[in-house]
């Protein structure tokens, strides 16, 4: 099984967003700056030097730029390879939306590993990840 690793929240602003979920949980939180997107990592647990997840099944995540009305709440699945996993989800109906730069090729996230957003068949974004090893 691919299991779900990451979680991201759309927010208008990071910063609101980071500040609410650290003083009503307790999250972390790391601005990743421009080169990625503006993207704010949460943690969640206690997590190694690339923010990964030190206890099995609980998952960190992070807040993201909400350009669109239907951004939402999304998970990333995380996968043994990539390109062999967008081929499933075609074939399961899916549809492959590309990287964050909207191509058809995930993006290589630096220290992080390929990464590519789908829609599933209900019209849910999800994203995959293949880490760096």
């Amino acid at each position: 099984m691919n299991p779900v690793i990451h979680f991201q929240l759309p927010s208008e602003d990071n910063k609101r967003a980071a500040e609410f979920y650290s003083k009503a949980f307790g999250w972390e939180t790391k601005e990743l700056g421009p080169q990625m997107g503006d993207y704010m990592l949460a943690s969640t647990t206690e997590s190694d030097e690339k923010g990964w997840s030190k206890t099995a099944g609980v998952i960190n995540g992070g807040f993201y730029k909400k350009t669109k009305p239907e951004h939402g709440t999304g998970i990333v699945i995380e996968v043994n390879n990539i390109h062999e996993a967008m081929r499933k989800v075609i074939e399961a109906g899916g549809k492959v939306l590309g990287g964050m730069a909207s191509s058809s090729e995930p993006d290589d996230m630096p220290g992080v590993g390929l990464f590519v957003s789908i829609l599933d068949t209900e019209g849910n974004n999800v994203g995959l990840i293949q880490r760096h090893k």
